[in-house]
């Protein structure tokens, strides 16, 4: 445990051999600056020694859980959950509570979320009348008539035990279903009850039967609502992970029983000293343990956790069943992690801008956050009207006003580099000599080809290093860095992809658009243009009369004279008619 000069817990850590670790801190400058101003604050620090790996594994999670030390990783997801509990008396209760005493009670669960376990005792609410008073309730006083039926007992959600509408043994019996189906045994419950129909049945006892057959059906459907996986893989408990970089790692625990996802719970932990997926896992199964009271034994992960755990036995799957069930579990955590973005960005956009700009400039390798950026792209059939055009993003989000169209000047044909590398420079000279801010990233559409075009350009111009660049390849959505032939593949869930994808397609749809209207005003009045003494005024004047060129050509001298005059009539005509 490290401390500061006013004697607060800074940092808890671990290790086989803690002299080596300690020294580690205190004889070298470390990569991290988190972890110098960590040394540079330790004034005073004590140990404590432990038999086994995992009582230091449980000592750290509890000592961090209790200081909550500024250095050490963050569990951000610590909160209570609920718990189904049986009571121990005579006609035992059966209720959902958050606090787990240390009484005879029987507690099952917790369960991680309040709509599961209201699910679980709306089902034994509808197989099972139990008691909910607060009456005590024993042979004694049901034999002397103390007891007194409440309306539960009228509207059928209460067997009446309290005046001895219902034997102790047969109550027992019902209440050692209910465990079962809190256990998760449905498999015994549903044996149990087909059994105990088929006894009714013959002893000619029908109606009974036909109550049992009920519960028989409700208990068939709530294992329908059951997530089975596999029957051949049993009971194991799954650990996967979400880790996209960033100062967040979502862990996603899911609990399987009888190849049916019975639990399932995500952990959000925040890095504090870059700890590794490895240590954060084994924090994870700690955590599990502690507040969940899982005992684990075969354990499916992405790779293990970096302490020893006697008893577990862990597997990395790489293919067949518990491959997927791998691969479900680890969607789960990044599922989390995009419903927590989502309810950041409802709660506050400016946070969530924050957070995607920080990705941004982690993914691109950037000096500072992209709050400006600019995508370009070129537009040409066969080389004809070519045009390009550029998209500008600020703070993640399209600002259209600043969109620009370009018409390609200098270039002859289709030669799209040249073109990448005459819009680029009119871009910039214009926005250095007016004294507008540039951006801190510019995206080309396309690979090393215009992104070597783009760089030329910013060479000349001096720019080099002033504005970070990167092209995007269409066909795997590689992002190609300057100087460097190997591309990078970024996740495809990540947003700082979609952000540059977002660019690209809205760089391309600017583009088209403008270029689909100089081909169609180049087609429409190309004829008109080249009829000497005719100006603007007098060709718009006429396509706005006869609407096509080919109405114009149709018409007689008188027509065309009413819309544009005598003298002009004659020109136009005999341009047609000659």
């Amino acid at each position: 445990m490290y401390f500061d000069s006013e004697g607060t817990v800074i940092y808890v850590g671990k290790a086989k051999n803690l002299k080596r670790r300690v020294s580690s801190y205190f004889n070298r400058t470390h990569d991290s600056t988190r972890t110098n101003l960590l040394v540079r604050a330790i004034a005073d620090m004590k140990y404590i020694v432990v038999p086994t790996e995992q009582d230091a594994l449980n000592l750290e999670n509890s000592m961090i859980k209790e200081y909550k030390p500024r250095y050490n990783v963050l569990l951000k997801d610590d909160k209570s959950y609920p718990w189904i509990a049986v009571t121990k008396e005579p006609f035992p209760k059966v209720f959902m509570t958050r606090k787990k005493a240390k009484d005879a009670a029987r507690y099952f669960g917790p369960y991680t979320d309040m709509a599961s376990a209201r699910t679980v005792l709306e089902l034994i609410k509808e197989l099972y009348p139990l008691r909910s008073c607060r009456q005590i309730i024993t042979p004694e006083s049901v034999e002397q008539g103390k007891g007194r039926l409440c309306l539960d007992y009228h509207i059928k959600r209460c067997s009446g035990p309290c005046v001895g509408k219902i034997s102790m043994e047969e109550y027992g019996q019902q209440i050692e279903n209910v465990k079962r189906i809190l256990r998760g045994d449905l498999a015994e419950l549903l044996e149990y009850l087909k059994g105990e129909m088929s006894r009714l049945s013959a002893e000619l006892r029908f109606e009974e039967a036909q109550v049992l057959k009920e519960k028989y059906m409700l208990v068939e459907r709530y294992c329908g609502k059951s997530v089975i996986v596999s029957q051949t893989i049993g009971d194991v408990d799954v650990f996967g992970v979400y880790d996209d970089g960033g100062a967040e790692v979502f862990i996603n625990y899911m609990h399987v029983r009888r190849g049916a996802v019975v639990r399932s719970v995500t952990l959000e932990y925040k890095r504090s000293m870059d700890e590794s997926v490895p240590q954060l896992l084994g924090y994870a199964m700690a955590e599990i343990q502690r507040t969940l009271g899982e005992k684990l034994e075969v354990v499916l992960c992405a790779e293990p956790p970096d302490v020893e755990m006697p008893g577990v036995q862990f597997l990395v799957p790489q293919r067949g069943d518990k491959a997927k069930l791998l691969e479900v579990s680890e969607r789960n955590a990044r599922q989390h992690c995009i419903d927590m973005l989502n309810h950041i960005a409802r709660k506050d956009p400016e946070q969530r801008t924050q957070k995607l700009l920080e990705r941004m400039k982690a993914d691109f390798r950037l000096s500072e956050l992209p709050r400006h950026i600019e995508c370009f792209d070129n537009s040409n059939i066969q080389g004809t009207n070519p045009v390009a055009s550029c998209v500008v993003f600020k703070d993640g989000k399209p600002s259209k006003k600043d969109y620009r169209h370009f018409n390609i000047k200098t270039v002859e044909g289709p030669d799209d580099f040249a073109s990448m590398k005459e819009v680029l420079t009119r871009r910039y000279t214009r926005l250095v000599n007016e004294g507008e801010s540039l951006p801190q990233l510019i995206v080309v559409d396309g690979g090393k080809g215009q992104l070597s075009s783009a760089v030329e350009a910013l060479d000349e111009m001096g720019l080099r290093g002033t504005i970070a660049v990167v092209g995007i390849a269409k066909r795997l959505e590689e992002i190609y860095f300057p100087g460097d032939s190997v591309p990078l593949y970024v996740d495809k869930n990540s947003e700082s992809l979609r952000v540059v994808q977002h660019l690209r397609d809205e760089a391309h749809r600017f583009g088209i658009t403008h270029h689909r209207n100089r081909r169609s005003k180049s087609q429409l009045v190309s004829e008109l243009d080249s009829v000497k003494g005719i100006g603007v005024k007098t060709r718009e004047a006429l396509l706005l009369h006869f609407k096509s060129l080919k109405r114009i050509k149709e018409s007689d001298l008188d027509d065309l004279a009413s819309v544009i005059g005598p003298a002009k009539a004659s020109i136009v005509y005999n341009a047609f008619h000659e």
